[in-house]
């Protein structure tokens, strides 16, 4: 049996059915028909730009955001797909606090929906530390389907990872 280490946390009933696509070696044929296009934010100029049009839509009201780039260091060796952070500097004797999303390079080729998932999850920090059943709630008000197209990226990692 197929360890499947981004589908873990999913029900077995899931995981055999993604086991059963790769043994047929449908996988990316399921992927490429349910994911056909391809986003064009290839800079981080894009995405930030990308990021903020997110942000006026859903959370006009959240902190502004003062950095977003892909980058090549995040590992998914320790499950980070994205990165929001918050950095703290002193600037004229008054605190200013930064905020920054990061998005894992890997995603300049992955499809549009993916993208989206990742810097629609990064935003809903800005307003829920955790993820609880707000968090979630938010993630689903701001991409529809949210919980699948999350189950499907981690399909699309499997599926990079076997490549």
């Amino acid at each position: 049996m197929t360890a499947l280490k981004y589908l873990q946390a999913y029900p077995v009933e899931l995981q055999d059915q993604v086991r059963w696509l790769i043994t047929e070696g449908r996988l990316g044929d399921y992927l490429d028909k349910r994911y056909p296009q391809k986003h064009d934010v290839q800079s981080d100029k894009a995405l930030y730009a990308y990021a903020l049009d997110l942000k006026q839509e859903y959370l006009r009201n959240a902190p502004a955001i003062d950095k977003v780039l892909f980058d090549n260091r995040l590992d998914l060796t320790h499950r980070a797909l994205g990165l929001h952070t918050t950095i703290s500097r002193v600037q004229g004797g008054k605190l200013k606090a930064k905020k920054e999303i990061r998005v894992a390079s890997l995603f300049k080729e992955a499809p549009c929906e993916f993208l989206k998932m990742i810097v629609v999850h990064e935003l809903a920090h800005f307003k829920e530390s955790d993820h609880n059943k707000a968090f979630y709630k938010l993630c689903e008000h701001m991409l529809p389907g949210y919980h699948q197209v999350e189950f499907d990226l981690r399909v699309y990692l499997t599926w990079r990872e076997m490549q």
